[in-house]
């Protein structure tokens, strides 16, 4: 792996989208599994794709894109 490759988590929730409510995109092992409207849709998600007991805060098992598990509103720029 180079220096600019990044080790591949299984699961990746994307920065939060525009939307009445804000949401935010979950991929689960590189496909779309589903827009999150909040972390029980994360949990929920995870456990449809097959993975069990995941832990919200390991960076190996999970990377927030654009804010950490609490952020599900935009933030002004």
């Amino acid at each position: 792996m180079s220096g600019s490759e990044s080790p591949r988590v299984p699961i990746v929730v994307a920065g939060v989208q525009h939307g009445e409510p804000p949401f935010r995109i979950v991929l689960v092992n590189g496909e779309p599994v589903g827009q999150a409207f909040s972390i029980v849709d994360v949990i929920e998600f995870s456990l449809r794709s097959g993975l069990e007991h995941v832990d919200l805060d390991d960076p190996s098992v999970i990377r927030w894109v654009g804010g950490d598990k609490f952020t599900w509103t935009r933030q002004s720029t």
